[in-house]
């Protein structure tokens, strides 16, 4: 079968580890008999320092034209004190915004072979750290309307505004649902209803479309508690869907308690547009062109780019194997360094992911 993909391969250490990607996926098309065509854009710094704009109109068309995206990272120091409103970052949530996609899955699962970097107690990690957060993706604060900056009573006042329609809340959850239904079956809404009449309206919604999920456990838990749960039993949760920022806070701890976040993938999705699929840390500029990155979550999100947005099923597994293979054989990047461990390089660490296929 042939597929299209538009690869944005970003800024500081962006363009080393899709190459990583890129090479596994072709690897995949050899052993699976499948066509991978690939196109090139700009997105972020590389594409202000090219055309002075984090997201031109041409990566928005080369990405609506294909079956999916893939990308490495974008922004950096150097772009830190230029003009907001043309940041490195407003080109990935442009681009969010064009593509449609409203759902972003973020696993953070540890691999057995890293037990020993999880940063919990070892009775917690013998429990197993396999977290799905679906995090509504354009909506809350940073998208609602009004926000802004403006004089008040005589000093500067910024303000957001956190809103949700009755439609956002339920696509969502379908998403939510959906996706505990392939995994344990259990789906945490996570809100502030005790505090936000936004968040009132997120579980009402939430629980009407429970109703056609009668196979999927649904529990709700406040933010400020389930951000102390995800740290001190991890194993209780399964799914966790919740809005755009709680999401945003609460997959960077998911991620971060298991030590690796050089390891995590991630997806954003829509309703039939093209996912993006992407590592969940970002450019790291300060190792970028030394060959220290760690590709295996670029590599991941390949994984999951062929299972979300192609239905691939065993082209995934067969990469997720072959990383933990690669683990299992005690090579590690900078980043999952372990004492007697073998250092090993960007490249390096593809190569063996290849051989490994």
């Amino acid at each position: 079968m042939r597929f299209t993909i538009c690869v944005l391969p970003g800024d500081g250490i962006g363009p080393e580890i899709v190459a990583q990607g890129l090479a596994v996926l072709h690897k995949i098309g050899e052993k699976f008999g499948h066509e991978f065509a690939i196109t090139e854009a700009l997105i972020g710094g590389a594409a202000i320092d090219a055309v002075n704009n984090p997201l031109p109109k041409e990566t928005v068309d080369a990405c609506k034209a294909v079956d999916a995206v893939l990308l490495g990272a974008v922004g950096g120091p150097k772009w830190d004190n230029i003009e907001k409103s043309i940041r490195p970052e407003r080109g990935l949530l442009g681009i969010r915004k064009e593509l449609g996609l409203f759902a972003n899955l973020r696993p953070a699962r540890l691999f057995p072979e890293l037990k020993s970097a999880c940063l919990l107690r070892p009775d917690i990690v013998e429990k197993g750290v396999d977290v799905m957060v679906v995090r509504e993706l354009t909506g809350g604060l940073y998208f609602g309307e009004p926000k802004g900056e403006e004089m008040r009573n005589g000093e500067k006042t910024a303000f957001n505004t956190m809103i949700y329609a009755e439609s956002e809340i339920r696509r969502i959850a379908k998403v939510g649902f959906e996706t505990a239904r392939k995994r344990k079956g259990k789906l945490c809404s996570v809100d502030k209803a005790n505090v936000l009449d936004v968040m009132q309206l997120w579980r009402e919604i939430v629980i009407d479309v429970a109703k056609e999920y009668p196979d999927v456990e649904l529990s709700h838990m406040y933010v400020d508690n389930a951000a102390m749960q995800l740290v001190r039993d991890p194993s209780q949760f399964d799914v966790i869907v919740t809005e755009n920022m709680f999401g945003d806070i609460l997959s960077d701890e998911a991620a971060v308690i298991t030590g690796s976040i050089g390891m995590l993938p991630s997806a954003s999705l829509g309703a039939g547009n093209p996912g993006i699929f992407e590592p969940i840390h970002g450019s790291a500029p300060d190792i970028a062109g030394q060959d220290k990155a760690n590709p295996l979550a670029t590599i991941l999100s390949v994984a999951m780019l062929l299972k979300y947005s192609f239905g691939l099923a065993d082209e995934a597994a067969a990469i997720e194997a072959a990383v933990s293979n690669v683990l299992n054989q005690g090579v590690r990047t900078g980043d999952i360094m372990e004492q007697g461990k073998e250092l090993v390089g960007c490249v390096k660490m593809g190569q063996l992911v290849l051989e490994s296929l």
